[in-house]
């Protein structure tokens, strides 16, 4: 994962650092791992960070040497979220306080860190109330995320959630209605 590697002040390593980091509640995204590494503290650390919803990436040890900038890592390196993440409730109360309905930009599959902080800065600008993405197969907020957004990620909350389908069924059951975008789709115009 490339984003790992351009924001590696994100990346906690070494075994007494990431046993630390995960004990202390922060979030975190990703767990790196070296592959095939049989330490026990090691196991250890993999069943905390799944205990904590973290996602668990074997990387081969060249991978992770240069992940880590050379650092010594022991074997495993922990990416954390550079903002707190927000939940779907925060994001509905927030529009409730201004006594608006709405209005939430959700992201499915979005891997470059560019690419969501830009998204996360456009939100802010059209007024979004927040923005949702995917725990899985999808990019957290890394440091550049958060440079990306230019400030925008300090009002846009983002949250992040286990199932996209599951949150838009339970949105749907609150009334929302969705639009999506698709390269290949209709001009929004002649909808």
């Amino acid at each position: 994962m490339d984003e790992a590697r351009n924001d590696q002040n994100d990346l906690i390593i070494g075994r007494n650092a990431v046993f630390e980091a995960i004990k202390s509640g922060r979030e975190i995204d990703r767990l790196f791992v070296q592959r095939g590494e049989q330490n026990p503290a090691v196991k250890r650390l993999i069943s905390m960070a799944r205990e904590k919803g973290a996602v668990i990436k074997e990387v081969d040890s060249k991978k992770l040497d240069f992940m880590c900038g050379g650092g010594v890592h022991q074997g495993v390196a922990l990416s954390a979220a550079a903002h707190e993440y927000s939940t779907v409730e925060d994001i509905l109360n927030k529009a409730a306080e201004k006594n608006e309905k709405p209005f939430i930009i959700i992201c499915d599959g979005v891997e470059d860190t560019h690419n969501l902080g830009a998204v996360i800065r456009t939100a802010d600008a059209a007024g979004a109330h927040g923005v949702i993405i995917p725990k899985r197969r999808a990019v957290g907020l890394t440091s550049t995320v958060a440079k990306v957004s230019a400030g925008a990620l300090n009002y846009t909350p983002v949250a992040r959630v286990t199932n996209l389908s599951r949150t838009i069924d339970e949105l749907k059951d609150k009334g929302m209605w969705f639009v999506c975008g698709d390269m290949g789709g209709e001009l929004m115009y002649d909808l």
